[in-house]
């Protein structure tokens, strides 16, 4: 199977449940049309997953793309330190949503999946020198949101009322349940 991301998170997490992964990752504008923030996502992750399903019509391909939501406002990824500051003092003691948005696609075998999760997440209140140490880390600078619940950043996580994994990344177990919609079986994944 095509990863069409570059994304070591996502790697990790289909490597883990037994995918046999060759990574391309995909050179498109990530942008859309759509109005309504879930529609919108899951068009930038299905643009994602076609650009490299394009080129491998027989391979099955997966891509992804995750963001944050405050207040009806997209969060991506900090440009800079005092974006990725702003971004953290933004989130401190309070929810947000992270919308994670996945499309599985073989063009000869008539395969088009696209799907989303969305988790809500509460952060504890951060005090600016947590934030400081944090962005001296070098990990927020890479993540929507400005944090990665699986690393450091999981010390600002209080609670989360969804997918750990769709956080992380990628809704892996959504992911598998929709692979079994059509027709294929946990004991297939290491031969796609």
């Amino acid at each position: 199977m095509i990863l069409a991301s570059k994304s070591p998170r996502r790697k990790e997490i289909l490597e883990d449940m037994g995918f046999n992964l060759k990574i391309e990752g995909a050179e498109i504008e990530e942008i859309s049309d759509e109005k309504e923030l879930t529609l919108k996502i899951m068009d930038i992750a299905r643009k994602k997953t076609f650009s490299i399903a394009e080129k491998h019509p027989t391979e099955y391909v997966v891509g992804a793309d995750t963001i944050v939501e405050v207040d009806g406002e997209i969060i991506g990824k900090p440009k800079n330190r005092e974006e990725a500051f702003k971004t953290l003092k933004l989130l401190s003691g309070r929810k947000h949503n992270v919308i994670t948005a996945y499309s599985f696609i073989n063009i000869s075998k008539n395969i088009d999946i696209t799907n989303y999760n969305i988790s809500e997440v509460f952060f504890r209140e951060l005090d600016e020198n947590m934030i400081k140490w944090y962005i001296e880390t070098g990990e927020p600078m890479d993540k929507a949101g400005s944090y990665g619940i699986q690393g450091k950043g999981a010390a600002f996580v209080k609670k989360i009322n969804g997918d750990f994994f769709s956080v992380m990344g990628f809704p892996i177990g959504d992911f598998i349940a929709k692979l079994n919609e059509v027709g294929i079986s946990l004991e297939e994944i290491k031969n796609i």
